[in-house]
């Protein structure tokens, strides 16, 4: 099957969901409005700790005020358009929903106890290190090679300022970034036999063992 030929439907998908997620906190309350944005699924650390561990994955489809769903909700258009007709549905699926996990879980693990935490970005940066880890394995590509520098620096300058702002889940973003970039290593572009499976293999042994040294921090440290 020729990928570039297929519409990024996933992509649409989940925009058109996270824009009606929206809509209904905007409904419910208002997207700012702390009970509203809980009942909504936004992550807390203590409500993990209690058990609620479904706020590892909801956050990602929560945004909280119009910039945000705004900047958001464009990225995830711009860069499916350009990352899931390359890799297929499924795996571009897959890369999201488990780089929006292990940035949650990098949350849950290293910050803030008492901060709410919600948006795209964990998943989304997740994408941008999966075109680096796609430039690694295919590096004789220079179209790929390029793309991979692109979103390096993307991912570099966003972290940069991370820093110098305030209420920004920067451990979210190192999360979800480290978490594409061995999903991408360990998917790889369909129907090419690069990476080796036993690479592949370790890059997600990799994801599952850093996934649960974060959730066990995070219950040990806020637990």
């Amino acid at each position: 099957m020729n990928y570039q030929q297929e519409k990024p439907y996933v992509t649409w998908f989940l925009l058109i969901f996270t824009i009606g997620i929206f809509a209904a906190e905007t409904l419910s309350g208002g997207s700012q409005n702390i009970n509203t944005l809980l009942t909504f699924g936004a992550k807390t650390n203590n409500l993990v700790q209690e058990g609620q561990w479904w706020r590892l994955i909801t956050p990602m489809f929560i945004h909280i005020g119009v910039l945000h769903i705004m900047m958001n909700g464009f990225t995830i258009f711009y860069v499916g358009q350009i990352l899931e007709p390359m890799v297929g549905h499924v795996r571009f699926l897959f890369i999201y929903f488990l780089s929006g996990i292990t940035g949650n879980l990098a949350s849950f693990a290293f910050g803030s106890s008492n901060t709410i935490s919600a948006g795209a970005s964990t998943s989304l940066f997740g994408l941008f290190a999966a075109f680096l880890a796609l430039a690694v394995i295919y590096k004789e590509n220079r179209f790929l090679a390029e793309l991979g520098k692109s979103f390096l620096g993307l991912i570099v300058i966003n972290l940069i300022l991370d820093l110098t702002m305030s209420g920004i889940d920067i451990w979210g973003h190192i999360g979800g970034a480290i978490g594409g970039f061995l999903v991408g290593l360990a998917l790889g572009l369909p129907g090419i036999k690069r990476p080796k499976v036993i690479f592949r293999v370790l890059a997600m042994v990799s994801v599952v063992a850093i996934s649960y040294f974060m959730y066990t921090k995070g219950m040990i440290v806020y637990g």
